[in-house]
């Protein structure tokens, strides 16, 4: 199985050592992954800001670099939920059909990462060490868009050494939301400043998520409380074990 990683913008720029674990986990596994350096932006922020015309190139190249490849992997349920649900649909309301159906194609071989372990790999344990008391965040696009389920807590409940703590209102937003934190910033502190007291509730010393994006929001909600606790992607986790442990 050819496996490429696509790492999402925020895991490029700002999170690297994501798309690293990622990969980690997947080689563990036996997997060969290939990054294609021609990737760039899947468009999910031009479309959910309302320029879908700008998004359309950026479609157009997101299948042409993957299209060769037998499974895509995202650490980003929010990523792969537009890949899923929004560049064929798009590519159809421009009247490109021959776009359309190759970007259904990719989008069926697209997988978050807790999907594509659980479901395709058929792997909960990965051989991860993380001896840590960690709770966990469902984010909105892996909840509700993609089903992933209990696909994540599978993967963490397998992981030796882990003290795993029930998130309160583990399903509410954390209030990031994209532009959403920024054009209704009242609204998105209240919410994080409620998820940020569940995460204290749990006594928690690390948040995980499978979003970069919710991680960075709920992250600095933390720090700047400075309560010790600090936020880890599912695959940084993962990745994880006795000989390479991930700091805390």
């Amino acid at each position: 199985m050819r496996v490429a990683l696509f790492a999402t913008c925020l895991v490029d720029g700002l999170f690297p050592e994501v798309g690293r674990a990622t990969v980690r986990v997947l080689r563990r596994l036996g997997h060969e992954v290939a990054f294609p350096p021609e990737q760039s932006c899947c468009g999910q922020m031009h479309l959910n800001t309302g320029y879908p015309a700008e998004a359309l190139p950026l479609i157009r190249r997101h299948v042409r670099v993957f299209e060769e490849f037998d499974a895509i992997v995202a650490p980003s349920g929010s990523c792969t939920g537009s890949i899923r649900h929004q560049h064929a649909d798009t590519a159809r309301r421009f009247g490109d059909q021959r776009l359309a159906a190759a970007a259904d194609a990719v989008a069926a071989r697209t997988y978050e990462l807790s999907e594509f372990l659980v479901d395709v790999a058929g792997a909960t344990d990965v051989g991860a060490y993380f001896p840590h008391r960690v709770t966990y965040h469902p984010t909105c696009h892996s909840l509700r868009l993609l089903r992933v389920g209990g696909k994540p807590m599978a993967l963490l409940r397998a992981v030796e050494g882990i003290e795993l703590a029930e998130l309160p209102a583990a399903e509410s937003c954390c209030g990031f939301g994209g532009t959403f934190a920024l054009k209704n910033s009242a609204v998105s502190s209240a919410m994080l400043a409620d998820k940020v007291s569940a995460v204290r509730a749990t006594g928690a010393s690390v948040c995980s998520a499978g979003d970069s994006s919710c991680l960075m929001h709920i992250g600095g909600g933390l720090s700047r409380l400075r309560v010790g606790a600090r936020t880890l992607h599912l695959a940084q986790i993962l990745a994880s074990t006795r000989s390479e442990p991930v700091p805390v």
